[in-house]
């Protein structure tokens, strides 16, 4: 196990997955927290020590206290927590957009990643620690009707915000901003844009940073 101890939401596929492997690479331990039960318990037989499956369900406030608290109580502190979980819609648009699939994306992309920084911060402050979140390129421009888009424009908001306040006691703040990845995320595969290893490097380049230098934003785009 590594003396840096690493949280994050949305582990079990796709640039979370790809985080995992990237962090223990680079000699963290990491917390894993994901709906998807059957692939953590594959990525802790396949790492070992260096992770902790954590079950649950990252809109619910308190199984993210518990997640946290039990990363804690495991590895013994927490250095960095990454807000990773997020979804997409399939109605675009707002005339045509469909309002049970925005109740769902706001408690994930907006609700979730709160969760995540309000059940972390007192560990972090305890270690000078670092919060990351994944926004998008879609939060940093005008499209047309996207409530996607706008659910991360609240990312990058709010991570701006963050950095303000964790600057008061040492702390980072990190907001990971790609374009289009090739992830499940989509119903069919992208091989010409991002993969969910570039997005993971991003991740880790930030995290290993020395402590006077906070990266504000990552923003990466495929080349194509």
């Amino acid at each position: 196990m590594s003396d840096r101890v690493l949280f994050l939401t949305g582990a079990s596929s796709g640039i979370g997955a790809a985080t995992v492997r990237a962090a223990v690479d680079a000699g963290w331990s990491v917390g894993m927290m994901a709906r998807s039960e059957d692939k953590l318990a594959e990525m802790a037989s396949e790492f070992g020590a260096s992770v902790l499956a954590l079950p649950g369900d990252a809109t619910e406030y308190e199984q993210q206290v518990e997640a946290i608290g039990r990363t804690v109580r495991h590895f013994g502190k927490l250095d960095a927590a990454y807000a990773n979980a997020g979804t997409g819609l399939s109605s675009a648009g707002t005339e045509n957009g469909d309002t049970d699939e925005w109740h769902q994306m706001i408690h994930i992309n907006v609700l979730g990643v709160l969760w995540t920084a309000k059940a972390a911060m007192p560990h972090l402050k305890r270690t000078q620690g670092h919060m990351v979140m994944t926004g998008s390129a879609a939060g940093r421009r005008h499209i047309a009707g996207s409530v996607y888009g706008a659910s991360k424009w609240f990312v990058h908001g709010y991570g701006g915000n963050l950095a303000a306040e964790m600057k008061e006691w040492g702390g980072r703040c990190t907001v990971i901003a790609p374009g289009m990845v090739d992830t499940p995320f989509f119903d069919e595969g992208k091989p010409d844009k991002l993969q969910s290893q570039d997005v993971a490097n991003a991740v880790v380049y930030a995290l290993d940073q020395p402590a006077h230098v906070n990266v504000n934003e990552i923003f990466l785009t495929p080349t194509d």
